[in-house]
């Protein structure tokens, strides 16, 4: 697979399985695929289920300028703040030489680095931490702490997790959603999701105070493990901060897609 194909694979993913999780948390959530532009916007104060991106592939620095304006329009509509993801790999040479510039004039800040990520490593094996006992997220209690831990992870007031999880059907149901536990302390988690013949790895989190003992690499396998036994798939796909980053290639993931992820200034 090329570079480009590999960023359309992963624009594609974050594609369809954010309309899975936005229209989760409302029916009437902004879900739509404009020209150059997806937008996933449950419009929560859970600032990563509001998100548009752009999907023209080879697009230049002209077209870039005129989707980062309309994409920055659609954000200042809304009443709670998201991201647009932009991935570098579907932009020409010229357009990513000048996308920092052209993001300024529409009015976007860049926030945050990320790596897209895939791999053909399922099946993985059942992973085992000395630490850890491993619990699938299926009651309203169990998935308040797996957005608990997203947003220590993530430094957002606890009301903005539960506001993006609380409640969900799908996250019980669909997602193989798993926390770490260390005793009756839930410290870390992941889940995957199947998503166009792939398994997409989602809401990776470790509470802060537990970090750099192998607890997220863990719960990422056991998620993998299990979702990978369910669906009978072979391929897997995420999106990776700058902390989570390091911990993927060690399960088979390679790295293949750079991120900007960009807020309103």
């Amino acid at each position: 697979m090329t570079h480009r194909a590999h960023s359309v694979e992963s624009m594609e993913q974050l594609a369809t399985v954010w309309r899975s999780v936005v229209l989760d948390r409302d029916a009437g959530a902004d879900v739509r695929d404009l020209p150059g532009i997806a937008v996933r916007w449950a419009d929560c104060r859970f600032p990563f289920w509001n998100c548009v991106t752009l999907t023209e592939v080879g697009a230049d620095a002209a077209l870039v300028e005129r989707r980062l304006a309309e994409a920055a329009d659609i954000m200042r509509s809304k009443k709670h703040p998201g991201f647009l993801w932009v991935f570098e790999g579907l932009l020409d040479a010229g357009a990513r030489a000048a996308l920092a510039e052209a993001a300024e004039r529409a009015g976007l800040a860049y926030a945050f680095p990320g790596t897209g990520m895939a791999g053909d490593l399922l099946p993985v094996p059942e992973p085992a931490h000395p630490d850890l006992t491993f619990v699938r997220v299926r009651t309203d209690e169990q998935l308040r702490a797996y957005a608990d831990l997203n947003s220590r992870a993530y430094g957002l007031p606890v009301e903005h997790g539960r506001d993006g999880l609380a409640g969900s059907v799908l996250w019980k149901e669909e997602v193989h959603a798993y926390l770490g536990m260390r005793g009756d302390v839930p410290v870390t988690c992941a889940g995957t999701l199947e998503a166009e013949g792939r398994l997409f790895v989602v809401l990776v989190a470790t509470d802060p105070r537990w970090e750099r003992r192998g607890y997220g690499e863990a719960v990422t396998r056991k998620a993998l493990h299990e979702g990978g036994r369910a669906t009978g798939l072979t391929r897997a796909t995420l999106h990776a901060t700058a902390a989570g980053a390091p911990v993927y290639p060690r399960i088979g993931f390679e790295p293949n897609s750079p991120l900007r992820f960009y807020s309103l200034r």
